[in-house]
Parts: structure tokens; C-alpha cells; sequence
């Protein structure tokens, strides 16, 4: 089981909007001791959105959706989730009862006035597809849905958050810091990756149940002096009962290979424009 998020919009796509739900569940899931697995961002296609979520419906996956579940005529998702499921969308008595009352709160005599198409519009929000569960949305009231382990919510990050954050710890607590891992890595500078490929591979083979990672960059300035030269964020990953003796055996590779190695916290400790040995 993985856990994935699919982020619906043509205004992420287009740039108009910029996404920050990758970012967020990725800290929510990294508090919880969970990682992602995957993410795929989806324009606003009902034909794409529909094959997605069949696909996706039909792996054991823990799924966020985010986006689309209004009721302008851009949002699909509602009616995509549907179709991927083969039923049909239903008004959730929970969702037409939460809808009402934020219809009451927002009106200025404090009832729902039902007679207003402004507001039987409004419950086309809480029509869901039939099996689904009412996702509680504490910013407004007005609701996502859950269905198997997919969850529904809306595209603004203020009612997404908590409502990814609710479900991990309502539904998933118990694949809280379920496994066990750990990470270490230092920044390798004056050698090339694939002069480092046979030792990330050797490390690999003698340590099973660990990753070794490499992250190239060009020269990044805007992160201090230290980072402005050309270097590899080197590191290994994994089983932390096995993680401290392969990260040894990284350091002593890099070092026969006469690598220059600088480690996070000593980048950060050093003064202002100091840069490492060779330049």
C-alpha cells in the first residue's frame, strides 16, 4: 500500500495558480512517520480525471484528491469519481445537512431559505457517489466525501490541510511511524556521478533494506557560498539499524575516491562567503 495524491486543476497546469498541496502533504505525512509514494497533477478533463481515478480505485492505494468537487461547471471530479466507480452521484443526507447549515450561518435572517436557486444549487455539492463517506470540512462546513481509501477534498489549501491532516490521523493512526527509517547524507564535492555510480551500487548490494541517493546540482548561490559550486547531496537511507554502517561505508568510498566531503551541519556553521578547499 502507497500513499499518492492526485492535484486536479487546469490553473495548476497553466501556472496561473501555483501548487502548495505536494509540499503540505508531504510534511503532514512526514510528521506521522509516512512517506509518499507518488503524485500526478490532472487538468480539469472529465475523460482524464475518470480513467485516473479507475485506475487508481483499482490499486490498494491511500489516495488524496484535491480539486473540482464544487459545483461551477469546471469542477468534475464529483461526477468523475462516479463514473470510475460505475454508480450514480446521490444527495448524502450528512452533506445536504452541513451544506444547509452553512446556508443558515451565511444568511442574514440565520435561516435556508430552500426556495432560493442560489441555494438548492449549493447541494449539488453534497452529491456524492453512492457509497460514500461525508470528509468533515472545518473551515465552512461544506463537506469533501471518502470513498474505499480515496479522499475527496476541495483545491484551497485553508480547507485541504486539515482535512488531509484529519483523515491520516482518523482513519490511518495506525500506520503512524509504522516503519522505521532514517537518512543521512553529506555534500560531495569534485567528483562526477557516475564515478560514485559502482560505490552507491556496492553499498546497495551489501546493505539490503538500504537506498543510496544522489542529488546533483550545478551550483545553487541563493543557498549560501558553500553550495555555489558544483556538487552531489550524496546519502543513504533506510532500515536505521543498518543505515549508520552503510553511511560509513559511503564516507570511506568518497574518501577513496579522493572526494571532498562537507556534511549539512558544517555548511551551515560556516561564515558567510566561506567556501570549501579547491577554489
Amino acid at each position: 500500500m502507497a500513499v499518492g495524491i492526485i492535484i486536479i486543476g487546469d490553473e495548476i497546469l497553466s501556472g496561473r495558480r501555483q501548487d502548495k498541496h505536494l509540499s503540505k502533504i508531504v510534511e503532514l505525512l512526514t510528521e506521522r512517520g509516512m512517506r509518499l509514494g507518488w503524485a500526478e497533477y490532472v487538468g480539469d478533463d472529465p475523460e482524464r480525471i475518470t480513467a485516473t481515478l479507475r485506475r487508481t480505485f483499482a490499486s490498494e492505494d491511500i489516495v488524496f484528491v484535491t480539486g473540482g468537487i464544487g459545483a461551477t461547471p469546471d469542477d468534475h471530479t464529483r461526477q468523475c469519481a462516479a463514473a470510475a466507480l460505475n454508480v450514480p452521484l446521490v444527495l448524502t443526507p450528512q452533506a445536504e445537512a452541513l451544506i444547509m447549515e452553512r446556508i443558515a450561518e451565511t444568511s442574514p435572517d440565520g435561516r435556508a431559505d430552500m426556495s432560493l436557486p442560489d441555494n438548492r444549487h449549493r447541494l449539488k455539492m453534497g452529491e456524492f457517489p453512492v457509497g460514500a463517506r461525508v470528509l468533515p470540512n472545518p473551515y465552512n462546513k461544506i463537506p469533501g466525501f471518502s470513498v474505499e481509501q480515496h479522499h475527496f477534498m476541495p483545491g484551497f489549501p485553508v480547507m485541504a490541510w486539515p482535512m488531509m491532516a484529519w483523515v491520516l490521523d482518523t482513519d490511518y493512526a495506525e500506520l503512524h511511524h509504522l516503519t522505521k527509517h532514517a537518512e543521512r547524507s553529506v555534500l560531495v564535492f569534485g567528483l562526477a556521478e557516475s564515478t560514485l555510480t559502482p560505490l552507491m551500487e556496492a553499498i546497495e548490494a551489501e546493505y539490503d533494506g538500504v537506498k543510496v541517493f544522489s542529488l546533483p546540482s550545478v551550483g545553487d548561490a541563493q543557498r549560501g557560498a558553500i553550495y555555489a559550486r558544483r556538487h552531489i547531496d550524496l546519502g543513504v537511507k533506510g532500515d536505521p539499524a543498518l543505515v549508520g554502517a552503510a553511511f560509513e561505508r559511503l564516507i570511506a568510498g568518497v574518501n577513496a575516491l579522493s572526494g571532498e566531503i562537507v556534511h549539512p551541519s558544517e555548511a551551515l556553521a560556516l561564515p558567510e562567503g566561506t567556501l570549501p578547499s579547491g577554489n
